[in-house]
């Protein structure tokens, strides 16, 4: 991953969205080596703009096939996200179309199209006469924003809800916090933001949130470098009530990095005999490290490949187990929209096979009355209902806990829609072991 030459904000974007889409980097590692070139502002209209393009790019494609007569091939493939970046700009942004052609242009030949201007200039001049930004397809799916798999797998998962899901996959997500009960507490945080002139709401069903209305750097906010929060959505501040530690226990959180979850586990219940947080990614845990020396907690951290017990399990059961297990993060679109191109279908299956043999393995660590917290930031039933469902068949000694009214062996846990409630998508299931 090698940054353009030259310094430009939209050179830099193009390059971002090239990076996702077709060498299937991730957008947060992108995104930070390119926005380290810029000031704060041009940083966030960088990641506006990108963003834009992955939750648009149905419908950016067909203009561009529209107006480009052969495609781009080999290093002068960037230039066709180039061509992306201005149509977005002057369908869905508040750019002016002057600028947006004028700008994009000269980046195309910082990005090596300099052969290549006139042409980029004619699409682009092209979009403005024929009004193609009025002229958007009244296909579902591109309508969608999302590739055709997942539209598909939603629509048979959802038929009644699915206007709602996606309404809720492609709106911004909210910043959610979550006050540090060992630190401060939510009344006088209020106060402190308050005082600070940043404005904020509260959620009923979350005693420890606060979602922030203002846009404002997390490490400016007050008490940052205090504790006194952490930076949480509401869908996963639900984890640790569901678990309910209680002082005395042994508690495991696996694939737990960056510590969200361990972090709210400890904070919510002192005295624990000790809290295990289990991840393979070193780098997540050294991240997770530093969160917590922040917040003022501890938490064991051992790095280990979950589903292989020989390499970190010392024999010793646990009162309570939290699985995040590895999902297809389709429940989290909203606040990564390059989530949607980046995952593929044949992902699921693998992710599904990896989800039950850590689960299966996991429940071997759990003692007798013990509870198990299985949860995923997914929406696909497949790695949701459809693994729990078949693991309560499976093991006669697993019991169903009912987090809502409702739940059967065939529809167990609650799913979590994005948008609900202001809340990404997730799903819980709580099982006790007889």
């Amino acid at each position: 991953m090698k940054l353009p030459a030259k310094v430009d904000l939209r050179a830099d974007t193009a390059w971002v969205i090239f990076q996702v889409l077709e060498q299937g980097k991730s957008s947060r590692e992108a995104l930070a080596m390119a926005q380290a070139r810029h000031s704060k502002q041009d940083a966030a209209w960088l990641q506006e703009m990108a963003m834009g393009v992955f939750r648009h790019l149905p419908q950016l494609q067909i203009w561009l096939r529209e107006l480009l007569e052969q495609p781009l091939k080999g290093s002068k493939k960037i230039l066709e996200h180039v061509i992306l970046l201005g149509f977005y700009q002057q369908a869905y942004s508040r750019v002016s179309d002057h600028a947006a052609v004028a700008a994009t242009v000269n980046a195309a030949e910082i990005l090596g199209g300099k052969s290549l201007k006139g042409l980029i200039n004619a699409i682009l001049r092209n979009f403005q006469r024929q009004q193609l930004a009025e002229q958007v397809s009244d296909n579902p799916i591109i309508q969608s924003g999302l590739p055709k798999w997942l539209y598909k797998r939603l629509a048979s998962a959802y038929p009644q809800e699915l206007e709602t899901l996606l309404s809720g996959m492609n709106q911004p997500a909210p910043v959610w916090l979550r006050v540090n009960q060992q630190q401060c507490t939510q009344p006088v945080y209020c106060n402190a933001l308050t005082e600070a002139g940043i404005r904020f709401a509260l959620s009923e069903a979350h005693p420890d949130a606060i979602i922030m209305l203002d846009r404002t750097p997390i490490t400016t906010l007050p008490g940052f470098a205090e504790g006194w929060f952490s930076v949480q959505d509401g869908a996963a501040q639900l984890a640790a009530p569901l678990l309910d530690a209680q002082p005395g226990e042994r508690i495991l959180d696996c694939c737990a990095a960056p510590g969200g979850k361990s972090a709210h586990i400890l904070e919510r219940t002192t005295g624990l005999a000790q809290l295990i947080a289990l991840d393979s990614e070193a780098s997540r845990l050294t991240r997770m490290t530093e969160n917590l020396q922040r917040l003022q907690l501890h938490a064991n951290l051992v790095c280990a490949d979950a589903a292989e017990l020989d390499s970190w399990w010392d024999g010793n059961c646990f009162d309570r187990i939290l699985l995040d297990a590895p999902c297809s993060a389709t429940g989290v679109i909203r606040r990564h929209p390059d989530i949607r191109w980046l995952r593929k279908s044949a992902d699921i299956e693998v992710l599904q096979a990896l989800q039950y043999k850590i689960l299966t393995n996991l429940w071997r660590t759990l003692k007798p009355g013990g509870t198990l917290v299985y949860a995923t930031c997914s929406v696909l039933p497949d790695e949701n209902t459809g693994q729990i469902s078949r693991f309560l068949q499976e093991h006669s000694e697993a019991q169903l806990q009912a987090i809502q009214p409702g739940e059967t062996i065939e529809q167990p846990g609650r799913q979590i829609l994005p948008g609900e409630q202001q809340m990404d998508g997730f799903y819980y299931a709580r099982l006790l072991k007889s």
